[in-house]
């Protein structure tokens, strides 16, 4: 048998460090030995639970599933795992020691015959091995990471392949080994996220369920809402997950949803303005307004506002805006925006021009909001293979589908955004892998201030009024 012992020291309460090191799909952010991880089983994180987690060894990878065989937050944890080539057990211990936590870590390894005869060569590659994997965990619990920079320009000029190709599954694979951990605690943050039932939102839903957010998810549909809602609580654990039904096209069922939230008047923590549809055909909502800007930008547009109380006043509050980078193509025109005319309709531009616009209001927001304690941010998700794009762009969907992100890959910076301490030191960016960058790829397409004024008249209208409660007399 051969035993590794590590001893660290993190800056962080031991509830908070247990938890994130009781899930092991934490190993892959952490431990220079873990290429990936998953969870192999449902309910939440206990004796019996079981991980898969691919190893690289000094002398080649293996897929080590692991099962937890005791479980006592926020104090120790055991998992035994194996694979063809050893067994191995690992304890990890927590205790208070002053500001600090204490975290030992022990490895009994039991190799294979084979194994056995090679160890002289192989034991001090593993110990160091060892040694680096908790210099992670160490760096990823003091998650003390700088916030990024605004990009150096709001114009790139780079309209090139070579730039468009960071949206592909390449693009996030080139930056994801300099993801930094992703440890932060958010058990106790409120988040509000629309458009949850399929793609980047559903990504979304699952890894915030997971890290035991308090979620309240948009749905358009009751029945798939409950659905959706009983799916996540059976895989993470997590009971905190309300359904709010209304349907985001249309401006009366958007305001009435606001004024709920109000009227619970739970505050909101961060706000993640998801729910998108690219439309193909030219239509107009039952209330008269072309369906793109209905869902894409008044939408949005009358819900951050009609909560806006809920993130005031909170610490750290957050909005997450989801634009497309389909807007670079596009110039903003009021106009068009306002038009219900199906003349020279197109989907793919309708959508790229709400979202431009989306993205002008993010930059508005951040300025006006900045003494408020709430930051507003955008993100695109590159190319992500979804079922918006399946549906609405087939053909693009067929050219593409070789390169593009998972739901996973193009909502990781949603997550980021919402979970990062740092990410909350910025405000009125755009955000692709985690990483600002320029609002336009042509100043061909830079709207003049002129047109920001007339988006600043067309929304104004869909303002909604929000009337602060009589204060009750006292007898």
């Amino acid at each position: 048998m051969t035993t590794l012992r590590e001893t660290i020291r993190v800056s962080r309460p031991a509830a908070e460090a247990f938890n994130y090191i009781a899930d092991f799909t934490t190993t892959q952010e952490w431990d220079s030995t873990a290429r990936r991880a998953s969870k192999l089983t449902q309910g939440p994180i206990g004796v019996g639970t079981c991980f898969l987690v691919n190893c690289k060894l000094p002398v080649g990878a293996v897929d080590l599933e692991y099962t937890v065989i005791e479980h006592r937050p926020p104090e120790r944890i055991v998992l035994r795992g194996q694979c063809s080539l050893f067994t191995v057990e690992d304890t990890i211990t927590l205790a208070p020691d002053g500001a600090k936590t204490r975290i030992d870590y022990e490895a009994k390894f039991e190799f294979s015959p084979l194994l056995r005869r090679t160890m002289f060569a192989i034991g001090p590659g593993m110990r160091k091995m060892g040694r680096e994997s908790l210099e992670g965990l160490r760096a990823a619990l003091d998650d003390a990471q700088p916030a990024p920079k605004p990009a150096e320009s709001s114009v790139s000029g780079l309209a090139s392949m070579a730039s468009v190709a960071r949206f592909s599954r390449l693009g996030y694979r080139r930056a994801s080994p300099g993801f930094a951990p992703l440890s932060a605690d958010i058990r106790e943050r409120h988040i509000l996220l629309t458009g949850a039932t399929s793609g980047l939102g559903l990504a979304t839903a699952r890894d915030l369920a997971a890290r035991g957010a308090q979620l309240t998810l948009v749905i358009r549909d009751a029945e798939r809402g409950k659905r959706l809602r009983d799916e996540l609580i059976a895989d993470t654990g997590n009971p905190h997950i309300r359904i709010e039904v209304a349907d985001l096209g249309l401006l009366a069922e958007t305001e009435d949803l606001a004024k709920r939230l109000r009227k619970r008047g739970e505050p909101i923590d961060i706000l993640i303005n998801n729910a998108g549809a690219l439309f193909p055909e030219h239509a107009l909502t039952s209330e008269g307004y072309e369906r793109s800007v209905a869902l894409l930008l008044l939408s949005p547009w009358i819900l951050t506002l009609g909560i806006k109380p809920l993130l005031a006043g909170r610490s750290d509050s957050r909005v997450i805006n989801v634009v497309s980078g389909g807007m670079y193509t596009q110039r903003l025109s009021t106009q068009q925006l306002g038009s219900t005319s199906d003349e020279g309709y197109s989907g793919p531009v309708a959508y790229a021009q709400a979202k431009r616009a989306l993205m002008i209001v993010t930059q508005a927001w951040a300025r006006e909001w900045a003494d408020e304690g709430i930051t507003v941010n955008a993100m695109h998700p590159g190319w992500a293979d979804t079922p918006g794009v399946r549906d609405s762009l087939p053909r693009f969907h067929r050219l593409t589908r070789g390169i593009l992100r998972t739901p996973e890959e193009g909502a990781d910076t949603i997550i980021w955004q919402a979970v990062s301490p740092e990410a909350g030191e910025i405000s009125g960016q755009l955000l692709l892998d985690r990483q600002p960058q320029p609002f336009y790829l042509s100043g061909k397409t830079v709207e003049d201030e002129l047109e920001r004024q007339r988006l600043v008249q067309f929304l104004e209208p869909f303002r909604p009024v929000i009337r602060k409660a009589r204060k009750r007399a006292v007898k």
